[in-house]
């Protein structure tokens, strides 16, 4: 599988079946300055940059990665993308202490059989909701149940609202930090965006509106929440 085009200015450079196995969806935004939405769990770094070279980009051109949540199949890549790309970090500051301290439970590295490195973090996203230029406005929307720093990003490209609402799905446990009432507020929240096009962490593209509305209200409804 290669690399792709979900509409104008997004792209899916990474994932199970297009970097390595363990890696979570990996999306790149470009609507005039590139944006890195998570970074997979770090054994895919060689077939993620030719990705990029594929359709046009080096890691020079990006000038931001974004971490949804610090778990280790969205932030396992970020060591590499940092220190031998040089590439600012950003991630909610619930979710910053255990990739700052390369907690191995936390991040589930433990799961992965993966050492993470403690990290320097340049972007401690704050409060509940933020923003960067990606040539359009990139947002971001605190979105705590999976972790307690968990976010989601969405953009307009002129033409659809795309939703980045990694693990959305789960799973919730205790040692993760999960709360099954604040993920339940969280997903009303991005239902009520009203998105055209779903970008998830761990399934792919999810189109149109109503499927991604679909999508959400299942998980609601698996976890008795609807």
């Amino acid at each position: 599988m290669k690399p792709f085009a979900v509409c104008e200015g997004v792209f899916q450079v990474g994932g199970p079946e297009l970097t390595a196995p363990d890696d979570c969806c990996i999306y790149l935004v470009d609507l005039g300055k590139p944006i890195l939405i998570d970074a997979g769990a770090g054994r895919g770094m060689r077939k993620l940059l030719q990705n990029l070279e594929d359709i046009g980009y080096s890691p020079r051109d990006i000038s931001l990665v974004v971490l949804t949540h610090c778990h280790i199949d969205h932030v396992g890549g970020a060591p590499y993308l940092a220190e031998e790309c040089g590439l600012p970090l950003a991630i909610h500051e619930l979710d910053a202490p255990p990739v700052e301290e390369g907690d191995a439970r936390r991040t589930a590295a433990s799961w992965y059989g993966i050492d993470l490195p403690p990290l320097t973090i340049k972007h401690r996203l704050r409060g509940e909701e933020g923003e960067w230029d990606a040539g359009a406005t990139l947002r971001w929307l605190h979105t705590p149940g999976h972790t307690p720093g968990s976010i989601s990003l969405y953009v307009n490209n002129g033409l659809y609202t795309v939703l980045f609402g990694q693990d959305i799905h789960g799973p919730f446990y205790a040692s993760f930090g999960s709360d099954l009432d604040a993920w339940d507020a969280s997903m009303r929240k991005l239902i009520d965006l009203r998105a055209d096009i779903l970008c998830e962490g761990h399934f792919g593209v999810v189109r149109p509106a109503s499927e991604l509305r679909r999508y959400i209200e299942d998980y609601l409804r698996n976890y008795g929440r609807l």
